[in-house]
Protein backbone atom coordinates (compact mmCIF):
# COMPACT_ATOMS: atom_id res chain seq x y z
CA UNK A 1 0.00 0.00 0.00
CA UNK A 2 1.42 3.27 -1.06
CA UNK A 3 2.10 6.39 1.94
CA UNK A 4 -0.64 9.33 1.75
CA UNK A 5 -0.05 12.42 2.68
CA UNK A 6 -0.70 16.25 2.19
CA UNK A 7 2.15 17.59 0.65
CA UNK A 8 2.55 21.73 0.41
CA UNK A 9 4.44 23.14 -2.75
CA UNK A 10 6.07 26.32 -2.49
CA UNK A 11 7.32 28.20 -5.77
CA UNK A 12 6.72 31.37 -7.72
CA UNK A 13 5.93 29.64 -11.03
CA UNK A 14 3.11 28.92 -11.81
CA UNK A 15 3.50 26.26 -14.11
CA UNK A 16 5.87 24.11 -12.10
CA UNK A 17 3.33 24.41 -9.55
CA UNK A 18 0.17 23.43 -11.36
CA UNK A 19 2.80 20.12 -12.91
CA UNK A 20 3.93 19.01 -9.87
CA UNK A 21 0.70 19.20 -8.33
CA UNK A 22 -0.53 17.41 -10.98
CA UNK A 23 2.05 14.64 -10.97
CA UNK A 24 1.14 14.00 -6.86
CA UNK A 25 -2.18 14.50 -7.06
CA UNK A 26 -2.55 11.49 -9.48
CA UNK A 27 -0.28 9.58 -7.41
CA UNK A 28 -3.20 9.90 -4.97
CA UNK A 29 -1.44 12.66 -2.68
CA UNK A 30 -3.65 15.80 -1.47
CA UNK A 31 -2.04 18.44 -2.58
CA UNK A 32 -2.01 22.60 -1.55
CA UNK A 33 -0.29 24.97 -3.45
CA UNK A 34 1.47 28.35 -2.59
CA UNK A 35 3.14 31.22 -4.91
CA UNK A 36 5.73 33.00 -2.13
CA UNK A 37 7.53 32.39 1.11
CA UNK A 38 5.70 34.78 3.03
CA UNK A 39 2.45 32.93 2.15
CA UNK A 40 3.80 29.73 2.95
CA UNK A 41 4.73 30.70 6.81
CA UNK A 42 1.04 31.51 7.00
CA UNK A 43 -0.69 28.21 6.00
CA UNK A 44 1.83 25.92 7.18
CA UNK A 45 0.39 27.07 10.53
CA UNK A 46 -2.87 26.97 10.13
CA UNK A 47 -2.63 23.40 8.39
CA UNK A 48 -1.21 20.50 8.85
CA UNK A 49 1.42 18.56 6.24
CA UNK A 50 3.33 15.62 5.91
CA UNK A 51 6.18 16.89 3.31
CA UNK A 52 6.91 20.10 1.60
CA UNK A 53 8.62 20.82 -2.14
CA UNK A 54 10.47 24.42 -1.71
CA UNK A 55 12.01 26.39 -4.48
CA UNK A 56 15.40 27.81 -3.76
CA UNK A 57 14.73 31.08 -5.30
CA UNK A 58 12.00 33.40 -4.81
CA UNK A 59 11.18 37.07 -5.16
CA UNK A 60 9.54 37.74 -1.76
CA UNK A 61 11.86 35.59 0.22
CA UNK A 62 14.86 33.30 -0.04
CA UNK A 63 13.65 29.71 0.03
CA UNK A 64 16.75 29.30 2.88
CA UNK A 65 14.71 31.47 4.94
CA UNK A 66 11.43 29.95 4.85
CA UNK A 67 12.67 26.65 5.48
CA UNK A 68 15.11 27.75 9.00
CA UNK A 69 11.82 29.17 9.74
CA UNK A 70 9.26 26.50 8.89
CA UNK A 71 11.99 23.76 10.27
CA UNK A 72 12.21 25.96 13.48
CA UNK A 73 8.38 25.23 13.77
CA UNK A 74 8.03 21.87 12.52
CA UNK A 75 11.31 20.35 13.11
CA UNK A 76 9.63 16.80 11.92
CA UNK A 77 8.55 17.73 8.94
CA UNK A 78 10.61 16.64 6.35
CA UNK A 79 11.04 19.89 3.33
CA UNK A 80 12.79 19.16 -0.01
CA UNK A 81 14.21 21.78 -1.61
CA UNK A 82 14.78 22.28 -5.76
CA UNK A 83 16.34 24.63 -7.98
CA UNK A 84 17.10 25.46 -11.70
CA UNK A 85 20.66 26.66 -10.79
CA UNK A 86 23.20 24.12 -9.25
CA UNK A 87 25.17 25.58 -6.65
CA UNK A 88 26.94 23.24 -3.94
CA UNK A 89 27.37 25.86 -1.23
CA UNK A 90 23.40 26.34 -1.34
CA UNK A 91 22.85 22.54 -1.34
CA UNK A 92 25.13 21.88 1.84
CA UNK A 93 23.37 24.92 3.50
CA UNK A 94 20.17 23.58 3.02
CA UNK A 95 21.04 20.35 4.47
CA UNK A 96 22.80 22.20 7.48
CA UNK A 97 19.50 24.19 7.76
CA UNK A 98 17.01 20.90 8.11
CA UNK A 99 16.47 20.06 4.66
CA UNK A 100 15.25 16.51 4.09
CA UNK A 101 16.37 16.69 0.50
CA UNK A 102 17.97 18.91 -2.40
CA UNK A 103 16.98 18.33 -5.96
CA UNK A 104 17.78 19.74 -9.44
CA UNK A 105 15.44 21.10 -11.84
CA UNK A 106 13.82 20.20 -14.47
CA UNK A 107 12.23 17.67 -12.08
CA UNK A 108 11.31 14.39 -13.84
CA UNK A 109 7.93 12.60 -12.93
CA UNK A 110 9.13 9.48 -11.50
CA UNK A 111 11.74 11.03 -9.47
CA UNK A 112 9.53 13.31 -7.62
CA UNK A 113 6.82 10.61 -7.18
CA UNK A 114 9.19 8.31 -5.68
CA UNK A 115 11.39 10.28 -3.43
CA UNK A 116 7.67 11.37 -1.67
CA UNK A 117 6.39 8.31 -1.43
CA UNK A 118 10.01 7.10 0.61
CA UNK A 119 9.84 9.73 2.78
CA UNK A 120 6.73 9.47 3.17
CA UNK A 121 7.01 5.71 3.84
CA UNK A 122 9.93 6.97 6.33
CA UNK A 123 7.87 9.13 8.14
CA UNK A 124 4.88 7.27 8.78
CA UNK A 125 7.63 4.52 10.68
CA UNK A 126 8.60 7.10 12.85
CA UNK A 127 5.62 8.04 13.36
CA UNK A 128 4.70 4.56 14.69
CA UNK A 129 7.78 4.09 16.59
CA UNK A 130 7.19 7.16 18.52
CA UNK A 131 3.75 5.62 19.05
CA UNK A 132 5.39 2.23 20.13
CA UNK A 133 7.72 4.05 22.55
CA UNK A 134 5.27 6.41 24.59
CA UNK A 135 2.53 3.65 25.09
CA UNK A 136 6.05 1.34 26.69
CA UNK A 137 6.44 4.50 28.91
CA UNK A 138 2.95 4.48 30.04
CA UNK A 139 3.24 0.85 30.54
CA UNK A 140 6.47 0.78 32.32
CA UNK A 141 4.63 3.59 34.52
CA UNK A 142 2.20 1.39 35.53
CA UNK A 143 4.34 -1.46 36.49
CA UNK A 144 6.19 0.90 38.53
CA UNK A 145 2.85 1.93 40.21
CA UNK A 146 2.00 -1.57 40.45
CA UNK A 147 5.17 -2.65 41.80
CA UNK A 148 5.37 0.77 44.45
CA UNK A 149 2.21 -1.26 45.70
CA UNK A 150 3.39 -4.62 46.73
CA UNK A 151 5.17 -5.48 49.54
CA UNK A 152 8.22 -3.79 50.50
CA UNK A 153 10.44 -6.92 50.50
CA UNK A 154 14.08 -5.45 51.90
CA UNK A 155 15.91 -9.38 51.23
CA UNK A 156 15.23 -12.37 49.11
CA UNK A 157 14.87 -15.26 50.91
CA UNK A 158 13.91 -19.14 49.67
CA UNK A 159 10.44 -20.56 50.71
CA UNK A 160 9.87 -23.66 51.89
CA UNK A 161 10.44 -26.39 48.82
CA UNK A 162 12.51 -24.11 47.09
CA UNK A 163 15.62 -25.35 45.31
CA UNK A 164 18.42 -22.27 46.30
CA UNK A 165 20.49 -23.17 43.37
CA UNK A 166 17.48 -23.33 40.95
CA UNK A 167 15.64 -20.24 42.20
CA UNK A 168 18.89 -17.82 42.53
CA UNK A 169 20.48 -16.64 40.32
CA UNK A 170 24.06 -14.78 41.61
CA UNK A 171 26.45 -12.71 39.71
CA UNK A 172 28.76 -10.97 42.28
CA UNK A 173 26.31 -8.21 43.99
CA UNK A 174 23.73 -9.14 41.60
CA UNK A 175 20.87 -11.75 43.19
CA UNK A 176 17.96 -12.32 40.51
CA UNK A 177 15.33 -14.38 41.67
CA UNK A 178 13.87 -16.81 39.06
CA UNK A 179 10.47 -17.48 41.51
CA UNK A 180 9.45 -13.65 42.35
CA UNK A 181 11.14 -12.42 39.48
CA UNK A 182 13.14 -10.13 42.02
CA UNK A 183 15.98 -8.36 41.32
CA UNK A 184 18.43 -7.12 44.51
CA UNK A 185 22.00 -5.85 44.31
CA UNK A 186 23.63 -6.18 47.62
CA UNK A 187 20.67 -5.78 50.39
CA UNK A 188 18.15 -3.46 47.90
CA UNK A 189 15.71 -4.88 45.74
CA UNK A 190 14.67 -2.74 42.23
CA UNK A 191 12.10 -3.09 40.35
CA UNK A 192 12.38 -4.09 36.85
CA UNK A 193 9.57 -4.73 34.34
CA UNK A 194 8.99 -8.83 33.48
CA UNK A 195 10.78 -8.56 30.21
CA UNK A 196 13.28 -6.93 30.99
CA UNK A 197 13.91 -9.11 33.95
CA UNK A 198 14.02 -12.20 31.39
CA UNK A 199 16.71 -10.05 29.94
CA UNK A 200 18.97 -9.33 32.56
CA UNK A 201 18.30 -12.69 33.35
CA UNK A 202 19.85 -13.73 29.97
CA UNK A 203 22.83 -11.62 30.38
CA UNK A 204 23.39 -13.13 33.42
CA UNK A 205 23.43 -16.98 32.55
CA UNK A 206 26.46 -15.85 30.11
CA UNK A 207 27.91 -12.96 31.79
CA UNK A 208 30.81 -12.46 31.68
CA UNK A 209 30.35 -13.29 27.82
CA UNK A 210 28.78 -10.93 25.08
CA UNK A 211 25.65 -11.58 24.10
CA UNK A 212 24.61 -10.90 20.58
CA UNK A 213 20.94 -8.74 19.55
CA UNK A 214 19.41 -12.02 18.32
CA UNK A 215 19.87 -14.38 21.54
CA UNK A 216 18.86 -11.77 23.66
CA UNK A 217 15.44 -11.63 22.25
CA UNK A 218 15.59 -15.31 20.97
CA UNK A 219 16.00 -16.36 24.87
CA UNK A 220 14.26 -13.59 26.73
CA UNK A 221 11.62 -13.51 24.18
CA UNK A 222 11.50 -16.75 22.87
CA UNK A 223 11.44 -16.03 18.94
CA UNK A 224 13.64 -15.34 15.95
CA UNK A 225 14.60 -11.97 14.33
CA UNK A 226 16.12 -10.19 11.94
CA UNK A 227 19.77 -8.31 13.62
CA UNK A 228 18.05 -4.74 13.26
CA UNK A 229 15.16 -5.76 14.39
CA UNK A 230 16.50 -7.68 17.56
CA UNK A 231 18.85 -4.69 17.96
CA UNK A 232 15.83 -2.20 18.59
CA UNK A 233 14.02 -4.84 20.70
CA UNK A 234 16.98 -4.59 22.74
CA UNK A 235 17.52 -1.07 23.31
CA UNK A 236 14.50 -0.68 25.15
CA UNK A 237 15.09 -3.36 27.51
CA UNK A 238 18.71 -2.39 27.91
CA UNK A 239 17.63 1.20 28.79
CA UNK A 240 15.37 -0.25 31.80
CA UNK A 241 17.67 -2.62 33.27
CA UNK A 242 20.39 0.54 33.35
CA UNK A 243 17.84 2.66 35.03
CA UNK A 244 17.93 -0.39 38.02
CA UNK A 245 21.03 -1.28 38.60
CA UNK A 246 23.35 1.15 37.54
CA UNK A 247 24.82 4.14 39.45
CA UNK A 248 24.79 6.27 36.29
CA UNK A 249 23.20 4.88 33.68
CA UNK A 250 24.75 7.12 30.90
CA UNK A 251 27.92 5.73 31.94
CA UNK A 252 27.43 2.39 32.48
CA UNK A 253 29.64 -0.12 33.87
CA UNK A 254 27.70 -3.06 34.33
CA UNK A 255 26.03 -3.33 31.35
CA UNK A 256 28.25 -3.00 28.51
CA UNK A 257 27.45 -2.04 24.86
CA UNK A 258 29.64 -4.22 22.35
CA UNK A 259 29.28 -1.57 19.15
CA UNK A 260 28.17 -4.01 16.02
CA UNK A 261 27.62 -7.29 18.10
CA UNK A 262 25.41 -6.53 21.62
CA UNK A 263 25.80 -6.70 25.57
CA UNK A 264 27.79 -8.20 28.04
CA UNK A 265 27.59 -7.82 31.86
CA UNK A 266 30.04 -7.03 34.44
CA UNK A 267 29.37 -7.39 37.93
CA UNK A 268 32.02 -7.63 40.79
Amino acid sequence: MNPSGHILIIDDEAGLRQTMARILLRAGFEVTTVASGKESLAIVKEQAFDLVYLDIRMPDMNGLEVLTTIHAQFPELPIILFTAQPDLHSAVEALRRGATDYLMKPLKPETVIERTRNILSEQTKKKRRREILHQMDELQAELDALDENESQETKLSPTAGDTPSDRFLKRGLLTLDVHTRRVMIKDHVVSLAPTSFDYLLVLARHSPNVVDYQTLVAEAQGYQSEMRDAQELTKWHIHNIRQAIETGARNPVHVITIRGSGYRLVID
